[in-house]
């Protein structure tokens, strides 16, 4: 049997993000991670959402649906539950994740469904040409907001911490060793991980640009004695920092997932089992409508 590589997840399709979007090195790392957690195409889905990352789905060889603004978790979970033997990984931006989905991502935090989602950070709507997400930091000045942003930023790793998320991590476009790494220990937690990436968009944001992150982020691998087992070091850290940090943030390797608690879900997966029904069982349950 030969070795999976990278290259085995790769597609014809060729993407049409703008020249220098970070969204390029989210791809990359999401095919290195999966060749190196030794995963193959057929057991991997990528469900996405809308928006510029929304297109990565298709841009990856494997199972994929490029779903609607912000729905990209409903559905994910729904692959995940109805094949448990595969892989699951959703992926938007910080507009359809934080903004119209925000109230799947705090449930499935919440849920722990052993899925992995990915958020490309750009602080941007960029997909409709540059408007304030709710990434976007108080006074900054896009087409909608012309006088500046009056709303603060949103603080995703901290709402993640505390709604239930038993992996959260953060990492930085330009830095594909550390992202790989990130993605593969996301895939391989048994339980909700979200990676949120600072993808600097090229062509709207003028701001958080890579040099402005080059500039700002900390590695927690720089805090002495930084544990991300610790809860309350996590949220104390992402505070002090103003949640400018890359690496795992927070693990919780003891909590069960949704699927380790639900009870009566069968081993063998939906998509393996035999759908046949009894007849005498399927007109028994016709006669309770009649």
């Amino acid at each position: 049997m030969s070795t999976v590589t990278f290259k085995d997840f790769r597609n014809d399709i060729k993407p049409n993000w703008c020249p220098g979007c970070g969204d390029y090195s989210v791809q990359a790392a999401i095919q290195r991670a999966a060749a190196n957690a030794g995963l193959t195409p057929e057991n991997m889905a990528v469900i996405s959402g809308i928006g510029c990352s929304g297109r990565i789905s298709g841009y990856i060889r494997s199972y994929g649906l490029h779903g609607i603004h912000g729905r990209s978790l409903p559905i994910a979970q729904g692959v995940k539950m109805a094949n448990r033997d595969l892989t699951v990984i959703a992926s938007g931006g910080d507009g359809d994740g934080y903004a119209i989905g925000m109230g799947h991502t705090v449930h499935a935090m919440r849920r722990n469904i052993d899925i992995t989602y990915i958020v490309m950070d750009n602080q941007i709507y960029g997909l409709t040409k540059g408007q304030t997400s709710p990434r976007s930091a108080a006074g900054f000045v896009t087409k909608s907001t012309p006088h500046g942003a009056i709303e603060n930023t949103l603080s995703p790793m901290e709402l993640a911490v505390t709604s239930g998320a038993t992996f959260v991590a953060q990492s930085f476009s330009t830095d594909l060793k550390d992202l790989t790494a990130i993605i593969e220990a996301g895939i391989k937690h048994k339980g909700f991980s979200l990676i949120n990436v600072f993808s600097p968009c090229v062509t709207y944001n003028k701001v958080n640009t890579y040099d402005w992150f080059k500039e700002h982020l900390v590695s927690l691998k720089e805090i002495e004695g930084y544990d991300p087992s610790n809860r309350e070091m996590a949220m104390q850290t992402l505070i002090e920092q103003e949640s400018l940090v890359t690496g795992i943030i927070y693990q919780d390797k003891e909590r069960p997932s949704y699927q380790d608690l639900a009870k009566g879900y069968a081993e063998q997966s939906l998509a393996h089992s035999n759908l046949e029904l009894d007849p005498n069982h399927f007109n028994k349950l016709m006669r309770e409508f009649m």
